[in-house]
């Protein structure tokens, strides 16, 4: 990209040859070439970014989607982390107690979760659970279990909350990068209304998919597997069940196509870590199992484990000074049927 300096020197001898004489240094003809040199350089910036903007290569943002809309796919958007609060009473109160719905609570970062259904305390109880979720969407709302201890408005005997277990299945919106693959993939593997790409395009663009294979021939010819995964894992019965709907009606002639959940291969992860100066173990442990939680997602269905992708996203967390993986051993090759799940998380200090 020119300058405005050369640009500006090439107007000025531009003028200068047909004019037969240069203009003086300040005077107000230079000032003006100076002026239009600096808009001729916007307006190349300007062509610049059009430019980038027109193939789904280069394009960001809402002109990736309208690239992705070309092809019939959509960005995923952010999901929000979901999970159970427990509202808890220091002594038993004598009448029920409502909580409502919509009641907020936050962890010490200020991450926010309401509930999602009105749960009731019962006379002669001390606690009760009700189900919530993160008030924004994005992995930010997956947190580990007892983080969850502040409250907001609630009944006056209601005296603290936490959250039993974590709260899991927060993504953030697909970024530009893992869309423009999709969309760069839609063209390296044409759908054609009966492959595997056209039946893991269309999985992939119903609401709540995070990843999709399609297996042809599973069962024989004429038929399609087609396994797909949730953010949070396993998909639920109404995403399987709506999904073979739509590929029931949209599916070519004589062909038997059965939408499954994957099988699960459980992943035992053991990680020693070193700590920088003046980091908490406390705290680095809880990085540690909300890095895992973040990486072992559904979007693993038929990826394989990489202990050189797990081990760079551990060693990328602020205050890890060194790691070391004990468990697994070695890399988990790839299942189109096949999610890859976390099971046992160990986490220990390496010893000096």
């Amino acid at each position: 990209m020119r300058n405005i300096e050369e640009i500006y020197q090439e107007l000025l001898a531009s003028f200068s040859e047909r004019a037969g004489f240069a203009p003086e240094e300040g005077c107000d003809l230079a000032v003006r070439l100076w002026a239009a040199a600096a808009q001729i350089q916007g307006l190349e910036y300007q062509a610049d970014w059009v430019l980038d903007q027109s193939f789904p290569q280069t394009a960001r943002g809402i002109y990736l989607d309208r690239h992705g809309m070309m092809r019939g796919i959509s960005r995923t958007p952010a999901a929000k982390a979901v999970g159970t609060l427990r509202f808890s009473a220091e002594m038993v109160p004598a009448a029920d107690m409502t909580i409502p719905a919509g009641t907020v609570c936050m962890t010490a970062g200020e991450v926010r979760f309401q509930t999602t259904q009105a749960a009731v305390l019962q006379a002669g109880q001390l606690s009760v659970d009700a189900p919530a979720e993160a008030l924004e969407g994005g992995s930010g709302g997956n947190v580990t279990a007892g983080t969850v201890c502040i409250l907001t408005a609630c009944p006056t005997a209601v005296t603290t909350c936490t959250n039993p277990t974590a709260f899991s299945g927060g993504s953030d919106a697909e970024t530009d990068e893992a869309f423009r693959e999709r969309i760069l993939e839609s063209y390296r593997r044409l759908p054609n209304g009966a492959n595997a790409a056209w039946y893991e395009q269309t999985a992939m663009n119903y609401p709540g998919t995070a990843a999709a294979r399609a297996v042809g021939r599973a069962r024989g010819i004429g038929t399609v597997d087609v396994y797909v995964a949730a953010e949070n894992g396993l998909p639920p019965a109404e995403l399987l069940e709506g999904l073979q709907a739509v590929l029931q009606e949209k599916r070519e002639i004589a062909v038997d196509v059965q939408v499954k959940a994957p099988a699960v291969r459980t992943v035992d992860v053991q990680v020693e870590i070193a700590l920088k100066n003046g980091a908490d173990y406390a705290d680095m442990k809880r990085a540690v199992e909300g890095c895992a939680a973040q990486f072992f997602t559904g979007r693993l269905l038929g990826q394989p484990v990489l202990l050189a992708e797990l081990g760079s996203r551990i060693y990328a967390l602020e205050g890890v000074e060194n790691y070391h993986l004990l468990a697994p051993t070695e890399d988990l090759a790839a299942d189109d049927t096949v999610l890859p799940v976390l099971g046992t998380l160990t986490v220990t200090e390496m010893e000096a």
